[in-house]
């Protein structure tokens, strides 16, 4: 599914065959969780394959990994310079891309200074698909700030989402939403939360989830429609009351809901502001208004 006898990966510096990639079984991201990652989109525009926010996705690996106090060995315009040869040498145009910094061998609990670099790319539709989704209030809490940096992409900090989406499947719906810690409404297990009423955008404040690239994108498309936006705190309850609601990520790009729990949105996708943002959002990232920094 993510490869086959052509790919090719970057590993510590060479381009090399997924198969022939090894990694030690001792290493400390693998046991205790302690590595960083992204998620980051190409796609073919009428400029060419672009990657979508390639500075901002990068420069935000970075952060998670000055956090954890891992030392990246590359910075983010070597990274992304990387990243154009890695889906040439693929011949991908609209494809996804999983930067990793793992580590070494290490069974402490210390950070060291074995790093490892290593980026996938491939073929891969929206991670929720193009379906408006049902979505369940999770029985599982985003992690306590206090105990993680829970705004960095951080490998050890999915369990969480595993669970919350393993969850929500067994029950028979799409896709999670998990609260904080103190029952306000956080994000998805991979994706920031929108909730619309009165064509008014709803959204956590940071502090609780992770800082979106393609929320952050979404905040900058409202201002250019002039849809306000509330970065407030919200209950569960709040949602039953709204119009509309969506998921948005890189993955997920922009995604509406059709349903929470056992509650159906009663206004019609297509009138909602949040149906203008989805198509105005996907316009963008076709016609290369994203320009890369750095070519």
């Amino acid at each position: 599914m993510y490869f086959n006898e052509n790919s090719v990966v970057f590993l510590d510096g060479a381009f090399v065959k997924p198969n022939t990639a090894n990694v030690g079984l001792y290493n400390q991201t693998m046991h205790y969780g302690n590595g960083v990652f992204e998620g980051i989109r190409a796609y073919d525009t009428e400029d060419g394959v672009r990657i979508f926010k390639a500075k901002e996705h990068y420069d935000r690996l970075q952060y998670s990994a000055k956090v954890m106090g891992v030392k990246l060995p590359y910075t983010s315009e070597e990274l992304e310079q990387i990243t154009y040869k890695l889906l040439e040498r693929n011949g991908l145009k609209d494809a996804y891309i999983r930067p990793l910094v793992y580590m070494g061998d290490n069974m402490t609990l210390l950070t060291n200074d074995d790093v490892h670099v290593v980026i996938m790319v491939w073929e891969w539709g929206k991670y929720l698909g193009d379906n408006m989704l049902k979505v369940m209030l999770s029985s599982y809490q985003r992690p306590n700030p206090k105990a993680c940096h829970v705004e960095a992409k951080v490998v050890g900090h999915y369990t969480n989402s595993i669970l919350a989406t393993n969850e929500a499947k067994q029950k028979g719906f799409d896709e999670a939403l998990l609260t904080d810690m103190n029952g306000f409404v956080a994000e998805g297990p991979g994706a920031n939360f929108f909730i619309e009423k009165n064509g008014v955008l709803v959204t956590a404040p940071l502090g609780n989830i992770l800082a979106g690239i393609t929320r952050a994108t979404v905040l900058e498309l409202a201002e250019e429609l002039e849809i306000k936006v509330e970065k407030r705190l919200f209950t569960p309850e709040e949602i039953y009351e709204a119009d509309a609601a969506f998921f948005c990520g890189t993955a997920a790009e922009v995604v509406g809901i059709k349903q929470f729990n056992d509650h159906l949105f009663s206004m019609d996708w297509e009138d909602t502001n949040s149906s203008l943002i989805q198509r105005k959002y996907k316009r963008r990232v076709a016609h290369n208004e994203y320009q890369n920094v750095y070519l």
